[in-house]
Order: C-alpha cells, then sequence, then structure tokens
C-alpha cells in the first residue's frame, strides 16, 4: 500500500566534510512539486537535487552532479519507501572531498531515504466516488458517520430540501455506507456510486 506523508520533514548530514539537506513533502501534483523545489532550493548551494512522484507522473533532476548520481536514488528512495505523492530535494553543500559516483549516489539516496523514514506517513487509500441527497433532518447524523466509513467530502451543495454531498471512500466501504445511510434514513436516502 502506498504511503505519503503528513507534512514536510528534512533530514540533515555530514559526509566528508559535504552538508546535504534533505526536505520532503505531501504534493498533489507535478505543478506543486515543482513550485515546492523552487521555493526551498537555495541558490548559494553547490547543488539542489531532486524527485517528485505522483501517481504515474515522475521526474528528477542532478543539478550538475554526475549524471545519475543524484536525481534517481533519490527517486529510488521514494520507491523503496513506498512513497507516492511526494517530492525531495536533497541541497548538497560541497566540502572539498570528491565522494565518487557511488558516493554521490548512497548520500543522495540515503539522504533522502532518512529523510521519509523520519516523517510521518499517511496510507494512500484507492477511493470511490459516490453521491447523496441527505435532508437537513439527518445531516448531522450522517456527518457523524463519514470518518467510519474513512470517506471524504468533495463537494458539498444545499437546495431547499438539504445537501448534496459528493464523497470518496474506499471501495470496501461502499456497501456498509450504503446500507447505513438507508437504515439512518428509512430509506430516504440512496448512495449512487459515480463512474
Amino acid at each position: 500500500m502506498p504511503f505519503s506523508l503528513l507534512g514536510p520533514c528534512e533530514y540533515r548530514e555530514d559526509i566528508r566534510k559535504s552538508r546535504f539537506l534533505a526536505l520532503a513533502a505531501p504534493v498533489a501534483s507535478a505543478e506543486e512539486a515543482l513550485a515546492f523545489i523552487q521555493q526551498h532550493s537555495d541558490l548559494g548551494a553547490s547543488h539542489n537535487c531532486w524527485a517528485f512522484k505522483c501517481g504515474q507522473q515522475y521526474r528528477f533532476s542532478d543539478d550538475g552532479e554526475p549524471g545519475g548520481t543524484a536525481g534517481r536514488p533519490i527517486l529510488a528512495a521514494i520507491d523503496n519507501q513506498d512513497c507516492d505523492q511526494v517530492v525531495v530535494l536533497v541541497i548538497r553543500w560541497y566540502g572539498g572531498i570528491q565522494l565518487g559516483t557511488g558516493g554521490l549516489a548512497r548520500a543522495y539516496g540515503g539522504s533522502a531515504a532518512k529523510c521519509l523514514q523520519g516523517g510521518q506517513r499517511i496510507a494512500l487509500l484507492a477511493r470511490t466516488q459516490a453521491r447523496c441527497h441527505v435532508p437537513f433532518a439527518e445531516l448531522a447524523r450522517v456527518k457523524a458517520r463519514l470518518g467510519e466509513w474513512q470517506a471524504l467530502i468533495e463537494e458539498e451543495t444545499f437546495d431547499a430540501d438539504g445537501a448534496r454531498l459528493q464523497l470518496a471512500l474506499p471501495a470496501e466501504q461502499l456497501e456498509q455506507a450504503t446500507r447505513q445511510l438507508a437504515d439512518i434514513s428509512s430509506g430516504r436516502i440512496r448512495l449512487e456510486r459515480l463512474p
């Protein structure tokens, strides 16, 4: 099961006089990942190497380090930690001692992995979209049950009779939610799965 981070985290390490700072954060899109990289890169550092993964989208950069010694090991750390919807930026301040290609790959990949291991993780669940109309009289009871079903409200609109809710919930919770909504409302609330 893939994981993301609950919030930003960081890890610092000195390796043969070079300073490494790894920064990681949850992201929802490639644009958000690139914005994080731009915002947190240190122009005074020797290298700002990074990688991100959002579903099937991923990118990485060696930022002047020898090809394959920085960005790819950071991306491998993201994969090895079973993370998704995550960006990792590793900033290096060169200390005057060459690390070699293997040393660079271990330093960048290791810093990224330790940063991700130190962050608070959250499981990413595959969710199904569904909608229903809830009369005002049952709205508070229905909202109280959403956590039980691990359901998120994606959209909520009101009309004269109640609220139209668009929900995202794990597929295995759909049947239970449908049954309990019908019980709460004596059959008036029907949960409709969206295509």
